[in-house]
């Protein structure tokens, strides 16, 4: 539903932004089922990750940012999200959005690429640098987080890029977004065999945790290690990896944000790196579809295009 609440006023190092557009990820699906499952709120939940917008107020130790600044950024669960006019924002997860990109375009990046930087860098520690001689499979290379995924690990001399997909025109996404190979995920293993290789050093999962443990536990080299961005429905067995001395992390875009982290700030430095790789042509957005104004009708028929299970790259809402 709509409602009114009143301007939100920044702290500290927080930010009070005019949102100008957002786009929706599974997660804000995801959030509003279970908000809204069998129970009536006592207050309206303001849902909404993604945005892009003007700061219009600072707190009194904002040290990143002035009034008049275009950003970006994915905010936090824990405040009020940018399904809204204005929202606050701390200036430690937000940076400076790109030039080149218009307002739904810049809208579409932020948590996937988040998600996507974190997971290859700070879970899965892929040195920038280089991985010469080494392989990364994502499955799902499709979707919001795996498109994103994809160019960035493009831009890691010698690593082998491999996206999963399962429909001639997922496929043919993965391979606009920059993979060297793109498999089956339908029968996966049987699929990368195909391809040539035994084993992977790397697997992002960006699909189904529990679906593909045991594939990835088969697939993954000795002393690999994988990371998932997609909570398991049941326990995981992880002596399937113990003879490999394969490792496991979780990547959850939130955890800075929400438990306030001492690297809390990174968020800002990532954003501010991904801008200047926009900027250079380094990465582009993967905006499929614009929806226009903030409203009821138009948040719902983004989040039921997400639900659908086929979208493509990402949605975006104009405000």
């Amino acid at each position: 539903m709509e409602f009114e609440i009143p301007t939100p006023r920044p702290a500290d190092r927080e930010l009070l932004v005019r949102v100008t557009a957002t786009s929706v990820n599974p997660a804000d699906a995801k959030r509003r089922r279970r908000f809204a499952v069998n129970r009536v709120l006592a207050s309206p939940v303001v849902l909404g990750y993604d945005a892009v917008g003007e700061v219009v107020e600072v707190g009194d130790t904002v040290q990143f940012f002035k009034t008049g600044d275009l950003i970006w950024y994915s905010g936090s669960i824990h405040l009020p999200g940018s399904n809204a006019e204005f929202q606050v924002v701390d200036e430690r997860i937000a940076g400076h959005r790109p030039e080149k990109l218009s307002d739904a375009e810049a809208a579409a990046i932020p948590l996937t690429a988040l998600t996507a930087w974190e997971s290859l860098f700070d879970r899965l520690h892929i040195n920038p640098e280089g991985e010469e001689g080494r392989s990364l499979l994502i499955i799902g290379g499709a979707g919001g987080v795996g498109s994103i995924a994809i160019q960035l690990a493009r831009l890691v001399p010698g690593l082998n890029v491999i996206a999963s997909a399962s429909r001639p025109i997922t496929k043919d996404w993965c391979h606009n977004q920059g993979a060297h190979v793109v498999v089956d995920h339908t029968y996966l293993v049987e699929s990368i065999h195909a391809a040539g290789l035994t084993n992977v050093d790397y697997i992002l999962n960006c699909a189904d945790t529990n679906g593909y443990w045991s594939s990835m536990a088969e697939l993954i080299s000795p002393e690999g290690r994988i990371v998932s961005i997609v909570e398991a429905r049941d326990p995981v067995n992880l002596q399937l990896l113990m003879a490999k001395s394969a490792s496991f992390a979780w990547e959850n875009m939130t955890t800075r944000p929400f438990f306030r982290t001492r690297t809390l700030h990174r968020q800002h430095e990532i954003l501010e790196e991904l801008s200047c790789l926009v900027n250079n042509g380094s990465i582009r957005s993967t905006l499929t579809e614009t929806l226009y104004g903030l409203s009821t009708n138009s948040l719902r028929q983004a989040h039921a295009i997400i639900e659908s299970g086929q979208a493509i790259g990402k949605i975006s809402v104009v405000y």
